[in-house]
């Protein structure tokens, strides 16, 4: 008995430690495709309250569990596995993608997001995949031609400002650039004084996402500043496991082509044919006075980017920049630091989330003047230096013999040396940058259908511009008698404060799905500048004067949407925006604006045993946008300015400047946009084919603009009013391929089309407004605004030609009959829209070789090429005895005199187009390294070619039609590394 007893203590003693032994598991979570390690794995224990989750290595441990329990693991991106305990201590899990979730587009909408099967607006979404490659050192270029009705025109100044137009946009006189959204954060889309672009910024290769929003029901929940598209750009957020990626790539580039003019020795033979008696002001030299002014580039681009979880809890992506981009033109330059820094941390099984992005962004700008024009028109027989001048050695034309002061005079009729003025001018411009915002996002525990979101944004800008033209240039006249040169300083601020919070409501109740988002939007705009001259000048006060500060703009609105999700086959989505703005007087100050849209999944109800046909839906969608972007913040406030020498009092003997009204209040309201839209998107063989059709019809009432007012009535001849409307009808078609897929190759394509028409109905009392500029001193410009036509369309005469074709100069078309040649004779001929716009991209993967081009065409467009409209005739040689050179069209026409024929239809041309913008080509080493890396290395040019009839150097220009000479675009040969770990 007693060896029992001690045997059953034993016994019970060594219990705790058996209980003890089986009570422990640990282990590690796996990526099942790359073998590496997840953190942040959430872990559930059933059974109990045991919860955790993996640690930076993807390990975990667990005390007092059974044998009989299950753990559940699970993670965003991967199928959720289960494995029972069992007699297991060690456990090794693999977890594998999401498949069906891989598949699954999510576009970004207003204040939340949306699975792109369930959207019912018209909607573009583009990853990092889907982005234009090349040398794109701007944000929006990674778009350019990828998406159906989104142009985007771009300068050939580095890190410069594209035209970006979303549908041809909605307004006449307002801003027609669509808002853009980062991260939550709607930007001010005013560029700062230093920086080329207020989008340059941001670097590309911090963005992960961009959604384009087009029509209303999309953009209404935006209300006030939607009404020309919205663009939604999100960033790299923190990965689950650690990865780094650095891209570099260098960008060698030279100038294509210049405008085409006489060469030397074609001038002196000009000369001395139609001028012989300027044959002494010829010189002896050679030069293309174009090609001095560009030189080859060299450009650099690197990025660092490195993803992971800190501390096992805090997802993190670090993204480090730096740009140093040359221009063509000799002294043009950009730069760019940037650091973006995104945590996107969950806490309270997943309850919480947490988004904290932040970017500054650091430039460096050498601006540089248009000097396009002089050197076109510079004598190409004399030299760009001659040994012993003045001017530092540059050629100028003088008009004589030193003066009195020692300086020599310049003939004020002629151009000053181009090559001179670039680099005699320093314009520099630096730009301290840093946007970022806040957004806390909590799932209530006791109601977990619930959530909260706040979100608070902030953007400020610093910049300063100093403009220094050295005493021996002569880009102008004045500098004759300053010692010290020239001199520009400019400083100014901006800011942007944001505060959203909203409340977002998502249950499922049997068949229907029901989402309400409901909350409040503030936004405040402040800005001042400081400008002087002279400030190299000995004699200037020490202090300087105070800046000027702007008056703040505001923005609040209130916001709702609805999202009804039926059976998973007919959707309702019902939005509505209430704002105000402080542009506008209490009466008028508040805008409403709704949007209703309904989709309907018809593959379910008629082809439900269709295997050819994977996706049909139809979309209806209507909705009303507001503008309310004009430069004056309160234009319908009585302003008093101090009188003149005119308007004074005298006190005594003493005068005094009075206080004069200088605008008469007015009552201004919102531009408002109603869109219609109706769509339809296919999917076939699996959704390997994808294809949308959307038609859109807007229209533009009460639109804004700074116009005359009649004499007598305001102190002002110009005062902001609304005054007319327009419409805007237009189809888009987009199609993409997964064209090849084999286990070796496979090849991606794109391709959309777009076709749009605007025609202004209502004008102030159906007056014309003529547009553009006074070309060659004809005294009225060549564009106008009227009833029944297309904005900007051309109003020129109608050129006579003789019975072998050829242009009769100074003849044009009696079009009223009355025997007089005059402004009643012109008509309008033509505009810049073009017919329809393509664009398409092609992606090819060989084993480890990828190969991918872009195209974009424009098929329609007319220019007017007020070039040679103003330069190209035998007149324009000589300009107050000044030789000037002009374009080699003139030999076409023989016109003889500029403003007897710059208005002529001739020098409208037609402009479509077929460019190629980017191709490359790579191949990557995967296994690198011990296989801890992969190594891609490419090669590539950027603006390949172009194909027009177009005579002038580019028919893709930004000035509404009108080519007054370009920036041109370089032609880069692109070299690049990727190595990522």
């Amino acid at each position: 008995m007693k060896k029992i007893h001690n045997r059953v203590l034993l016994l019970l003693l060594l219990l705790p430690f058996c209980v003890f032994a089986q009570n422990t598991i640990k282990g590690v979570v796996l990526d099942k495709s790359s073998g590496q390690p997840i953190p942040g794995v959430n872990i559930k224990v059933s059974g109990g309250n045991l919860n955790a989750s993996t640690d930076f290595d993807g390990k975990f441990e667990f005390s007092g569990v059974k044998s009989e329990n299950q753990i559940t693991f699970s993670y965003t991106g991967y199928a959720t596995q289960t494995v029972t305990i069992g007699t297991q201590k060690t456990l090794t899990v693999y977890l594998l993608e999401d498949t069906n979730l891989l598949k699954e587009v999510v576009v970004q909408v207003g204040y939340g997001s949306i699975k792109k099967k369930d959207a019912t607006g018209a909607v573009t979404a583009l990853t990092t995949k889907d982005f234009n490659k090349g040398n794109n050192i701007t944000t929006e270029n990674l778009l350019n031609g990828r998406v159906a009705g989104l142009t985007i025109n771009s300068s050939g100044a580095p890190g410069s400002l594209s035209e970006i137009r979303i549908r041809g946009g909605s307004s006449l006189f307002a801003s027609n650039n669509p808002l853009i959204v980062i991260d939550g954060l709607p930007l001010d889309n005013t560029t700062n004084t230093g920086s080329a672009s207020f989008l340059a910024s941001l670097n590309p290769a911090t963005v992960e996402s961009m959604t384009v929003l087009k029509d209303a029901s999309a953009t209404a929940i935006y209300g006030s500043r939607a009404s020309n598209g919205v663009i939604i750009i999100t960033t790299k957020k923190g990965s689950k496991t650690l990865s780094v990626d650095y891209n570099v790539q260098y960008a060698a580039g030279r100038l294509i082509k210049t405008v085409d003019v006489f060469s030397a020795d074609e001038f002196r033979s000009i000369i001395a044919d139609r001028r012989p008696g300027d044959l002494n002001k010829l010189g002896t030299a050679n030069t293309d006075w174009q090609k001095a002014i560009y030189r080859n580039t060299g450009s650099l681009d690197q990025s660092l980017a490195v993803r992971g979880s800190l501390f096992n809890i805090l997802p993190t992506s670090l993204t480090l920049g730096n740009t140093d981009q040359q221009g063509l033109r000799l002294t043009n330059g950009f730069k760019r630091n940037t650091v973006g820094l995104v945590m996107n941390p969950s806490f309270l099984e997943n309850h919480l989330k947490v988004r904290m992005s932040a970017n500054y962004a650091y430039e460096k700008n050498r601006f540089t003047d248009g000097v396009e024009g002089a050197a076109i028109g510079f004598d190409p027989t004399q030299p760009i230096k001659v040994e012993g001048a003045p001017y530092d050695g540059y050629f100028e034309h003088l008009t004589g013999t030193v003066d009195a002061n020692g300086n020599y005079p310049l003939d004020p009729n002629a151009a000053r040396n181009p090559v001179s003025q670039l680099l005699n001018t320093n314009d520099i411009g630096t730009s301290d940058r840093f946007f970022g915002n806040f957004e806390v996002d909590y799932k209530f525990h006791f109601l977990p259908e619930l959530r909260a979101v706040a979100n608070v944004g902030f953007d400020e800008s610093k910049g300063e511009r100093t403009r220094l033209v050295g005493a021996n240039a002569g880009s102008a006249p004045s500098n004759e008698n300053v010692p010290y040169g020239t001199d520009e300083y400019t400083r100014a601020r901006r800011q942007n404060k944001l505060l959203d919070t909203y409340l977002v409501y998502n249950k499922t109740f049997n068949s229907l799905v029901f989402e309400l988002t409901g909350g409040y939007s503030y936004q405040k705009f402040e800005s001042s500048k400081f400008e002087t001259g002279n400030i190299l000048n000995p004699d200037l006060p020490s202090t300087f004067p105070e800046p000027t500060t702007d008056t703040d703009t505001f923005l609040i609105g209130f916001f709702a949407r609805t999202n009804l999700n039926f059976r998973d086959k007919y959707l309702l989505t019902l939005s509505y925006r209430r704002d105000g703005s402080s542009r506008f007087a209490d009466d008028n100050r508040w805008g409403n604006f709704p949007s209703v849209a309904f989709a309907w999944k018809i593959k379910e109800d008629f082809l439900k045993d269709n295997n050819t046909i994977s996706d049909l839906k139809l979309r209806l969608s209507y909705g009303i946008t507001g503008q309310q972007d004009i430069p004056e913040p309160n234009s319908y406030l009585q302003k008093y300015e101090l009188g003149g020498g005119n308007s004074q009092y005298y006190f005594g003997t003493t005068p005094t400047p009075i206080a004069l009204p200088s605008k008469l209040t007015n009552d201004l309201k919102w531009e408002e946009t109603t869109t219609y839209n109706a769509g339809v998107d296919f999917g076939f063989l699996d959704n390997r084919l994808t294809a949308s059709l959307d038609a859109y019809y807007k229209d533009s009432k009460d639109l804004l603009a700074n116009v005359a007012t009649s004499d007598g009535s305001n102190y002002s001849n110009r005062v902001y009013q609304n005054i007319g409307s327009f419409t805007t009808k237009g189809i888009e078609f987009t199609l993409n391929a997964n064209a090849v897929k084999t286990k070796d190759f496979n090849w991606n394509m794109n391709f959309n089309a777009a076709k749009f028409e605007r025609r202004i109905t209502e004008l102030a009392i159906g007056s014309d407004i003529f547009l553009g500029d006074n070309i060659a001193g004809t005294g009225t410009p060549g564009q106008i605004f009227r009833e029944g036509f297309t904005p900007y369309s051309f109003y020129v005469y109608k050129q006579l030609y003789d019975t072998e074709g050829k242009p009769i100069d100074g003849a044009f078309a009696d079009l009223n009959g009355d025997g007089v040649k005059n402004d009643a004779d012109k008509y309008i001929y033509n505009n810049p829209d073009p017919d329809f716009t393509l664009g398409f991209a092609s992606n090819m993967n060989y084993k480890k070789f990828d190969f991918s081009f872009n195209l974009r065409a424009s098929v329609g467009n007319r220019i007017f090429n007020a070039i040679d409209a103003s330069r190209a005739q035998y007149d324009s040689m000589e300009n107050g005895g000044v030789l000037s050179n002009i374009p080699s069209s003139i030999v076409n026409t023989n016109f003889q005199t500029a403003s007897n024929v710059s208005l002529s239809d001739i020098y409208i041309e037609n402009a479509s187009f077929l460019k190629m913008d980017n191709i490359t080509l790579g191949y990557t080493f995967e296994n690198w390294l011990n296989d801890k890396a992969s190594l891609r290395i490419s090669t590539g040019v950027q603006n390949v070619f172009v194909i027009t009839k177009y005579s002038g150097l580019d028919p893709e220009i930004t000035n509404n039609g009108v080519d007054k000479t370009i920036y041109p675009r370089q032609r880069s040969f692109l070299f690049g590394l990727n190595l990522k770990f």
